[in-house]
């Protein structure tokens, strides 16, 4: 039963993995300058500036572009 389970969810793990990659692909766009300073920010879903931050920024920022 469980095999079928994660058959049927595959295809939908492959969808998450290629719009993830999509997502973080788009980021390449973007000029980010590495900035590792504390900066307060707004809770929740506070971000610093768009064009600062560290690699874990831009991560989040490729999950927030998914709805995540």
């Amino acid at each position: 039963m469980n095999k079928i389970f994660l058959l049927l969810l595959l295809p939908f793990s492959i969808l998450a993995q290629s719009s993830l990659v999509d997502s973080v692909k788009e980021r390449l766009n973007h000029i980010v300058i590495y900035d590792g300073s504390y900066q307060r920010i707004d809770y929740p879903n506070g971000d610093v500036d768009a064009n600062k931050g560290v690699c874990t920024d831009v991560v989040i920022r490729s999950y927030r572009a998914l709805g995540v």
